[in-house]
């Protein structure tokens, strides 16, 4: 039985954290507005509790955007801010960002852009979370809210279709290069018997626009396959590259100016006998570990995706159907951006089908599918942004996707 308890701005809260039957804690999530200066934790669309929060100042501005709990500690002192007190700190970037209690949360932003919570919030918020669950930093209050699409996974898919699954051909993620493709063995098929329940962590999945780094690391590997010594496909163009883009345009009697451009990408997969690859990125994390890439394909690619961020929860382990929930944040990209990404339509966040209508526009091939399907468990996440992966993404982390303001 839940109870509430109203003093001040401090809302509500909620005498224990809901519990899974297996005695684990239900995936919650954390949304924090600026704009009212407000902390909301949600299990799937039911509000646990609120707070009232202490946002950055101005010039220390707290970002906006999907990040997760990457460090939990009850006692620790700010190595930046002259050893300031930062009791109960739960860390969502390493440069510095985190929650953490205060004795000082007026209703308008004070921090140097960390998320201040009153002392005994922050204790209880303390003991709902777990390392990994997410937060969602935005300027207007946002809600997530049920979401129904063919597109989203579910534990059920899986299952075997007509012809049996084989070892389906996935890339390794960036930070594992230093090869070709790797071979992921799918063995041990669930049946259509099968209990749907899983023990492992969940996993991380982002979709986003094929970027910059994946059309420089796959032309590295196609370089070095056709003789012209690129380097280890790692994305970066340095002296290497620009020398085996040189090498392979002198071969082909092509201007050999060592120019990165469209032409010359197709030029260097016709040559390999290869087929351009799709304009859309899959990617998947578990434990904060990258785990594989797939190449998925967007429709109407000069619509600009939006940002939007799901949770899957509650699976039914007999039937394998759990229950999406997703909300949608405001990103503007710059001019820059939508020119190098072909955006010339800006997405409209206050549209109320803005989610499902993203949905609809993504395929992800059924071999990556039913591999997701496998893996996915109570919590896991999918993100969906236009940009590529930002700094913050990096090694220790999930998936962080920092929004940017509208001018």
């Amino acid at each position: 039985m839940r109870f509430t308890l109203r003093i001040g701005l401090a809302v509500l809260v909620v005498s224990s954290p809901p519990a899974l039957a297996n005695g684990a804690k239900a995936p919650l999530q954390i949304v924090v507005s600026r704009q009212q200066q407000s902390l909301v934790v949600y299990d799937g669309d039911t509000v646990v509790a609120t707070s009232k929060v202490s946002t950055g100042k101005r010039g220390h501005t707290t970002p906006t955007g999907i990040f997760s709990i990457l460090e939990k500690r009850r006692r620790h002192k700010s190595n930046i801010y002259s050893n300031a007190p930062m009791p109960f700190m739960q860390r969502l970037t390493w440069p510095g960002i985190a929650l953490h209690g205060s004795n000082h949360v007026p209703d308008y932003p004070a921090s140097h852009g960390c998320v201040r919570l009153p002392g005994k919030f922050a204790a209880s918020l303390f003991r709902m979370t777990e390392r990994g669950m997410h937060v969602v930093i935005s300027d207007r209050q946002v809600a997530p809210a049920e979401i129904s699409s063919a597109t989203l996974f579910q534990p059920n898919q899986a299952l075997p279709q007509a012809p049996p699954l084989s070892d389906v051909p996935l890339r390794p993620a960036l930070s594992q290069l230093g090869g070709s493709a790797v071979e992921v063995a799918i063995a041990d098929r669930p049946t259509a018997t099968a209990d749907f329940e899983r023990e492992e962590p969940p996993i991380r999945v982002l979709i986003t626009r094929r970027g910059t780094r994946e059309t420089v690391r796959d032309l590295q590997a196609l370089l070095n396959e056709l003789g012209h010594e690129a380097g280890t496909p790692d994305g970066y163009s340095g002296p290497a590259t620009l020398a085996a883009i040189r090498s392979f345009q002198a071969a082909e009697g092509i201007s050999a100016d060592g120019t990165l451009t469209p032409d010359l990408v197709e030029a260097v997969y016709r040559k390999a006998g290869r087929a351009t690859p799709p304009n859309g990125t899959l990617r998947v994390r578990q434990q904060f570990r990258p785990l594989f890439e797939a190449d998925v394909i967007i429709e109407k690619p000069e619509l600009a995706l939006g940002t939007h961020f799901l949770q899957f929860q509650d699976p039914d382990s007999r039937t394998g159907e759990g229950r999406w929930f997703g909300l949608s944040l405001e990103n503007a990209l710059t001019n820059s951006t939508k020119r190098r990404l072909g955006i010339e339509t800006d997405a409209d966040t206050m549209d109320f089908n803005i989610l499902q209508r993203t949905l609809s526009r993504i395929t992800v091939p059924e071999d990556v599918r039913q591999r997701i399907a496998m893996l996915l468990a109570d919590g896991s996440s999918l993100s969906i942004s236009d940009a590529e992966m930002g700094l913050e993404t990096g090694e220790g982390t999930d998936f962080i996707t920092v929004t940017r303001d509208s001018p």
